[in-house]
């Protein structure tokens, strides 16, 4: 069931919603189990065999955390680390069996010239995420953080529909609280009205948006799969519309997991913040996929070391950490190196920053600003293919394209309504008549690539505008009540919300999956 499916949006979200807060006048015990079972029922709506997994995995972890807890009691000087390892080994076990067994086998073949064969695996959705979640889970009961142990609460805690699927990356600490309070039983218009209106604002993004934008990435990717030699533009066009059809594919989702559970009465963790806005790579990591990188950070790069070894120790716990990361997103050999070029870019950026405390050099003028603006962006894009590409082979066609080694050429009907001035000053660079490709976009895509890029650098985001009524548990912003535009419950932001549902309701014949749930 997707978060942007009539029987989604129509039947379950009322249903759940009016069941939750009608149960709730009776327990919050009962309310909490009502709320477990529907995100239950909405995890089996795809594939129901996979329910009896999660909860197998809920029980397994439950219990473990249960005897870590015993572990954190004691000082830190006598706790046992082996069954921490044994617990978080389990779960990487279940994690790398269903979603890297054929990677790794075909992978064996390749370099060993081998014959396994490969197993009929079905990925259970969300596997990463949960998986992630309770290892965190298990490692904080360990430390002795995480105190609470009710079971309904912590079977919410992984099921919860919200994030279930594609995220956030949720913290025992931060939701368990929020469950045991008696205000989450009891339904507010506030939230409500901002809920509903996060979830508006994240369903725009996401089908009219971030899914007009798909006709003009997916054939370009396609067409380098099947090795297609593409054009300048082509390949330019196909790498653009595809950064910006993730931007706001991911921002959708995760404004609507946002607005879900505020009309739930609880807050979840900001896992997106406008990170095309960045200026170097370390930025664009504090505000792309947040809870992810909070992981990453707090239970990977940290335990490796992190930067308290020096500065050789560091930049390879952040190539290891990053090419984790690039693995955790799928299972193939583009995802690696995606994350091994930000593990790079990251290096990089350290390294710089080492050098401008040395030799003081200038870092916030207009020009350096753009100029490490345009770095920054040109470095996420070129990632971005391979994270797309079905291939190494798509992927390094798409680059070769970028770079112009095919040549540059323009298609005819663009010549043949420019005045030939401009026509001799692009022959004087090279760039003329040819086969431009297939799949560039006409003056409409172009418009749609360059105004969608436009809203992503410019315009406020979800969590500024909703910024009085702190949309998110660590959202911190500038005082933001006295602008104009700013949400307020009254008759323009009403007006402002129904147009973005009517706007995405009433777009396109199908239903389109989100680009997250296939990692």
């Amino acid at each position: 069931m997707l978060f942007n499916s009539p029987e989604f949006i129509y039947l379950f979200v009322p249903i759940v919603l009016l069941g939750f807060f009608g149960i709730a006048r009776f327990g919050h015990r009962h309310a909490a189990a009502w709320l477990m079972a529907s995100s239950l029922f909405f995890y089996g709506w795809w594939n129901p065999a996979y329910v009896g997994f999660l909860l197998g995995s809920i029980f397994f972890n439950y219990s473990a955390g249960i005897a870590l807890a015993r572990e954190g009691s004691k000082s830190p000087q006598v706790r046992r680390r082996w069954p921490l390892i044994i617990a978080v080994a389990a779960n990487l076990f279940l994690l790398g069996y269903f979603k890297y067994a054929n990677f790794f086998l075909g992978s064996a073949n390749s370099l060993l010239a081998t014959h396994w064969s490969t197993i009929e695996i079905i990925l259970p959705l969300g596997i990463s995420f949960f998986t992630f979640t309770q290892i965190a889970f298990l490692v904080d009961s360990w430390r002795g953080i995480a105190r609470e142990f009710n079971f309904i609460h912590y079977g919410l805690f992984v099921t919860y529909f919200p994030h279930l699927i594609a995220g956030p990356v949720l913290h025992h600490k931060e939701m368990m609280p929020q469950f045991a309070r008696a205000e989450t039983y009891r339904m507010s218009w506030e939230n409500l009205s901002v809920g509903l209106t996060i979830f508006a604002i994240g369903l725009f993004k996401k089908v009219v948006l971030a899914d007009s934008l798909a006709v003009y990435a997916t054939p370009v990717f396609e067409s380098a799969g099947h090795g297609v030699t593409l054009g300048f533009l082509e390949a330019w066009g196909g790498a653009l519309a595809y950064t910006l059809q993730l931007y706001f594919d991911f921002s959708g989702y995760s404004d609507m997991a946002i607005g879900l559970s505020r009309m739930f009465g609880v807050t979840l963790p900001l896992n997106f913040n406008s990170p095309y806005k960045s200026l170097n790579i370390i930025e664009f990591w504090r505000r792309w996929h947040m809870t992810l990188s909070r992981f990453l950070r707090d239970y990977l790069y940290f335990p490796l070391g992190g930067n308290r070894k020096g500065n050789a120790r560091r930049y390879v716990n952040l190539m290891a950490t990053m090419l984790l990361g690039g693995l955790w997103h799928g299972a193939g050999w583009t995802f690696v190196i995606w994350g091994g070029l930000h593990g790079v870019y990251l290096a990089i950026n350290h390294a710089w920053h080492g050098l401008k405390g040395q030799f003081d050099l200038p870092s916030d003028c207009l020009w350096t600003r753009a100029l490490a603006w345009s770095i920054t962006f040109l470095a996420v894009i070129v990632a971005w293919v391979f994270f797309r590409a079905n291939s190494l082979d798509a992927a390094w066609s798409m680059l070769v394209a970028m770079a112009g080694v095919n040549g540059v050429a323009i298609p005819g009907e663009w010549s043949a309504a420019m005045h030939w001035r401009i026509n001799a000053v692009f022959k004087a660079f090279g760039i003329g008549l040819g086969q431009a490709g297939t799949h560039v976009p006409d003056l409409m895509g172009w418009f749609k690539i360059l105004a969608c890029l436009v809203v992503a650098l410019t315009m406020p985001n979800t969590q500024t505008l909703m910024a009085r009524y702190r949309p998110a548990l660590d959202f911190i912003s500038k005082d933001v009540r006295a602008a104009w535009y700013s949400f307020r419950p009254h008759a323009v932001w009403v007006g402002f919300t129904v147009f973005l549902l009517v706007a995405a309701l009433t777009r396109g014949a199908t239903v389109s999956e989100f680009l997250y749930f296939q990692f």
